[in-house]
């Protein structure tokens, strides 16, 4: 996709922050320039990591999530503040890429379960077809009789292929072995599973023995579950592993949020477990180093980061000067004013107005907003920001949850099913709401 084609893309489900989304698609498009470069020029090409500074709500997340499902590549969002420095009980900055990886391996398997789907299929058949018409037990001794036999099955499975693909056996039951998954095995220690780079999971699951159930199933449930065991089974595991580490290292992006809480002078005693210790781990990822995965070793140079935080009590020049020159990208996202939350209201794909609606279109209530209505939620919503705390567009749904309380607990049983939500609708149900004056901040 161009760079304007994803900014149309966002603009879907975002209001405004065009500076944001014009980064993040030049970012995204980059990745796609530096693959079609000469393989000496194109390992000296890094990616341009990004800083996403401001308040909560304005959408910094939404544009992450938005984008890494329309790129379609591996992708993974974590809280900067859920790691330690190495050697404590907590998680250990690799485990980021491990996670990415994994999530790698789950798109190269959807893609490869697409393209094996048909042979799964016709194979599935085959099994089902087995299962119809089971060989004989007993096979004659004489070769002509043994032909004729032969012959008389072919012909018998040839007659249910022609009803299975008619679809007349669906609800014939037949029974059915189906594999016991084993119970995952977890090992606690210290570090965690965090520096165990075997897969012990699939050693017990060859050393375990496997536990098959038979199961009487309709034939419409039994193909399902063929389908799956054929599906796996004609899965080349070396392949997906090779195709996901060159996917995570050409593609990958994870999405660093939270980053501002891991700002802030080092700590003047003892260790600083979750500040700049996890700066310093994070350093060599983000700059470029080698993590051994469970699907084999992988080389963080070229995976694009973006972090993203608030910065209300610190500002980016706290991080680690090393870390600052690794995301030479900043762009600042504007805060929410009333013209943006009136868009937010009835602009985006799923707009929250329209979620309400449908929501209780369930229950056969017509809930419509009209104009002076939604102007009205837009006006207290940025009224309460501005003079309480600025949550951004989360303010929204505090709002419309207000609005609508009384006739979504009603829904059912009310007599009237239209309901218009007007300016005098609103301000009824949060007049006393905005009167009040919060009398704490007065008070010691």
């Amino acid at each position: 996709m161009t760079p304007r084609q994803i900014v149309a893309e966002l603009d879907k489900y975002i209001v405004g922050q065009n500076a944001a989304k014009k980064a993040v698609a030049v970012a995204i498009r980059n990745r796609w320039r530096r693959q079609q470069l000469p393989a000496d020029l194109r390992t000296d090409v890094t990616p341009k990591n990004i800083i996403l500074i401001g308040p909560t709500g304005v959408g910094k997340t939404e544009i992450a999530r938005r984008l890494a499902q329309l790129v379609g590549a591996p992708f993974i969002k974590v809280e900067a503040t859920k790691f330690t420095e190495v050697g404590y009980v907590g998680r250990d900055v690799e485990s980021i890429i491990r996670d990415l990886t994994e999530a790698g391996v789950g798109l190269v398997k959807q893609e490869m379960r697409v393209r094996v789907r048909e042979k799964a299929q016709e194979r599935v058949t085959e099994r089902l077809l087995d299962l119809l018409v089971p060989a004989p037990k007993n096979s004659p001794w004489e070769p002509e009789q043994e032909k004729e036999e032969l012959e008389r099955r072919q012909r018998t499975r040839d007659k249910m292929r022609a009803k299975l693909d008619a679809g007349e056996l669906e609800d014939r039951v037949v029974e059915l072995t189906v594999e016991q998954k084993a119970v995952p095995v977890q090992i606690f220690s210290n570090m965690g599973m965090e520096n165990m780079d075997v897969d012990l999971q699939n050693m017990f699951d060859k050393i375990m023995p496997k536990g098959g159930q038979p199961r009487q199933l309709p034939i419409k449930d039994a193909r399902k579950l063929l389908l799956e065991q054929e599906t796996e089974a004609l899965i080349d595991r070396a392949a997906v592993a090779e195709q996901t580490v060159d996917r995570v290292e050409n593609h990958g992006i994870v999405f660093l949020d939270e980053i501002d809480k891991v700002c802030g002078p080092s700590a003047g005693h003892g260790p600083d477990v979750s500040r700049q210790g996890v700066q310093r781990d994070l350093l060599p990822v983000v700059e470029g180093t080698t993590v051994n995965t469970k699907h084999g070793p992988v080389k963080t140079d070229h995976i694009l980061f973006i972090a993203a935080g608030a910065f209300h009590t610190s500002k980016p020049a706290d991080l680690m000067p090393e870390l600052q020159g690794r995301f030479p990208i900043r762009v600042e996202l504007t805060d929410l004013t009333r013209p943006d939350f009136l868009r937010i209201l009835t602009e985006p794909k799923h707009a929250l107005t329209k979620q309400y609606a449908e929501l209780l279109r369930t229950e056969g209530v017509d809930l419509q907003f009209t104009q002076d209505g939604i102007e009205a939620i837009a006006d207290i919503a940025f009224d309460v920001n501005r003079t309480h705390q600025n949550i951004g567009a989360r303010r929204l749904h505090t709002i419309l949850e207000k609005v609508v309380e009384e006739v979504s607990y009603e829904g059912p049983d009310l007599t009237e099913k239209r309901v218009v939500v007007d300016g005098a609708f609103v301000r009824d149900r949060l007049g006393e709401i905005i009167q009040r004056e919060d009398l704490s901040k007065f008070i010691l």
